[in-house]
């Protein structure tokens, strides 16, 4: 008769699968998007179509119409503007930056969300982040790159 091998398991690894929890229902997606030193954490949740940036209006914080239309720009795009209820939390760099912030951040939820949304948002532009950045100032300049006046005499 032939012995079998004893095989050595960890006592963890043998754990039964069923042990793991089951997933939530998904409450909301999040996508972060950056504009110079701007941060956007924007979460969309299925609703009707309000639009919250720290705690306020968009119109309210944004009120410039051009501001307006860069945030909105993948909900015109893709044609669900009274889908989804958006909370953005931003901060940093100036508003301008801050609006294209939000925009990367709302398209990267979207295309977590809606799978077939990813493909036109990224030939519009929408899924790829700025990486232009302020140069540093170095030493013995007066800016990144501009030298104190030369004088002859």
């Amino acid at each position: 008769m032939k012995k079998e091998p004893i095989k050595k398991t960890h006592p963890k690894a043998a754990a039964p699968e069923a042990s793991k929890p089951t997933p939530k229902a998904e409450r909301y997606v999040e996508g972060v998007g950056r504009r110079k030193t701007s941060v956007a954490r924007v979460r969309i949740i299925p609703g009707s179509g309000e639009f919250q940036i720290n705690d306020k209006e968009a119109k309210q914080y944004f009120p410039l119409t051009r501001l307006l239309t860069i945030i909105s720009s993948p909900f015109e795009k893709l044609k669900l503007a009274e889908k989804f209820n958006v909370s953005v939390h931003v901060s940093g760099g100036g508003i301008n930056a801050q609006a294209e912030a939000v925009r990367l951040g709302l398209s990267r939820a979207l295309a977590i969300k809606i799978p077939d949304a990813q493909l036109r948002l990224s030939k519009l532009g929408f899924l790829s982040r700025d990486p232009r950045m302020v140069e540093r100032k170095k030493y013995g300049l007066k800016k990144a790159r501009r030298a104190p006046q030369w004088a002859k005499r």
